[in-house]
């Protein structure tokens, strides 16, 4: 289960860093599938972790997934804590942000004739738009699934 937990969180990464990396490349149509294709895995997994728990009485997990850092009497490490209410709350994180991934292609689409021809910020402004709202996805799923402070700070942040 810790694998799914991963690719749970992993996934929005994912499409963030095709979107916000190769968005010139793959266009906008690329860009939002990536980003679409990462929210939407992360969404079915975290629908699944929900059933696990409700129907099979999954028992929480509370473990490290990464160690960060060792030094002397320090000891930071990546973890996630997944119980009932985690787990409702990855579904109802995953999901309402894939509504909004694919509510924004329509909302979206004209977006590249509202600037100024010699403006920069239109440039790719989809595509990178796409990034920022997964990398978003990414930071709340890491803070809902946080077992310390430190990743709840950063996925805060």
């Amino acid at each position: 289960m810790q694998d799914v937990y991963l690719i749970i969180v992993l996934a929005p990464l994912a499409g963030a860093i095709i979107a916000g990396f190769f968005g010139g490349l793959i266009g906008r149509q690329g860009a939002h599938r990536a980003a679409i294709a990462g929210v939407g895995l992360s969404t079915g997994l975290s629908l699944w972790v929900l059933s696990r728990f409700i129907w099979h009485d999954e028992p929480a997990f509370n473990g490290p997934v990464y160690t960060w850092l060792v030094s002397d009497g320090l000891h930071l490490e990546i973890g996630f804590l997944i119980d009932r209410l985690t787990a409702l709350m990855m579904a109802v994180v995953t999901f309402v942000s894939l509504m909004v991934h694919i509510y924004t292609i329509g909302y979206m689409a004209d977006d590249e004739h509202n600037w100024p021809e010699t403006s920069r910020a239109g440039t790719n402004s989809y595509q990178r738009f796409f990034a920022y709202i997964s990398l978003f996805t990414f930071s709340m799923l890491m803070l809902v699934m946080a077992n310390n402070f430190l990743q709840l700070f950063f996925g805060w942040e």
